[in-house]
């Protein structure tokens, strides 16, 4: 079974300040090597990762993915240069463009995801700072050809979302050699079939009715029937890795023996809640 580096992507808005600490705490401890923290609708990534990395020592610790709709390219490259400057360089930049919906609702116009995200790398690389040069990877979210193309080109690696080991190849193809690889897998220990699809269903429904993630499934062979009532079995099985740990482990090299640099694991809970599956992540940490 292949190995490669594993992090950790799960939402914790729903935590108190403290409890936030506790958790990020308890992640390095498992042994996983990075931290991801979603831009949605609860804390500012930037300001998140500053009090992750302040109480951690050795975790690395991403936006996972920042909008870059959200704040200019000057901004986040100012952002992530303090972070990286003031951690040793544990912080890691990653880039996305959510979708349509999410940004005209906050008030911006939309426009061609791929020539954006574009524009955003190159000003960002350009940006000179008086506090100097500090190293971090910047990665962006890509799953079709023009936002690949657009890694290829500017960025340091690619994040993939709910995607299945066949994508993690094709995808390491269109990449230059060196760019880093890290799909991000839903990954659910339970053993019980009927009860883990229900859950799983549960955690993708929203992006089963999602035009863009529809175009990339069907590039892997599925079709409108597998989109229907939050997921057919099949896309069910393909993009969520459930069942023991050794299911799970499987899955996950899977992704490596397929390319993949880095595995992000959202650890979704059997017993719902707010708190990711601790048992899940100290198992795979203790082998990371």
């Amino acid at each position: 079974m292949t190995k490669i580096d594993l992090g950790v992507l799960f939402n914790t808005d729903r935590l108190s300040g403290p409890a936030f600490i506790d958790h990020a705490k308890r992640v390095e401890a498992t042994g996983m090597g990075s931290m991801w923290l979603a831009e949605l609708f609860g804390r500012e990534p930037f300001a998140a990762a500053s009090a992750v990395l302040a109480a951690t020592s050795k975790l690395r610790v991403g936006t996972a993915i920042a909008n870059i709709y959200a704040r200019d390219a000057v901004a986040a490259a100012a952002a992530s240069a303090t972070l990286a400057e003031m951690s040793g360089d544990r912080f890691e930049l990653g880039l996305g463009v959510s979708n349509r919906g999410l940004n005209e609702r906050r008030g911006h116009q939309w426009t061609a995801p791929a020539p954006r995200m574009a524009n955003y790398l190159a000003e960002i690389r350009r940006t000179e700072l008086a506090i100097g040069d500090h190293s971090y990877p910047i990665h962006i979210a890509a799953h079709g050809p023009k936002m690949l193309a657009v890694a290829a080109e500017g960025a340091d690696g690619v994040f993939t979302y709910l995607m299945n080991p066949e994508h993690t190849a094709t995808t390491r193809r269109s990449l230059a050699p060196g760019t880093t690889l890290s799909p991000m897998m839903m990954c659910l220990l339970c053993p019980d079939p009927v009860e883990a699809r229900r859950l799983a269903r549960k955690a993708i429904g929203y992006y089963t009715g999602l035009d863009y993630y529809h175009r990339a499934w069907r590039t892997l062979g599925f079709d409108d029937d597998d989109f229907a009532n939050g997921g057919s079995d099949r896309l069910i099985d393909s993009v969520v890795a459930w069942g023991p740990i050794e299911t799970i482990r499987a899955r996950i090299s899977a992704h490596g023996d397929a390319g993949a640099t880095r595995l992000v694991v959202i650890p979704l809970n059997p017993a719902g809640g707010g708190q990711p599956d601790w048992s899940l992540l100290e198992q795979l940490g203790a082998q990371s």
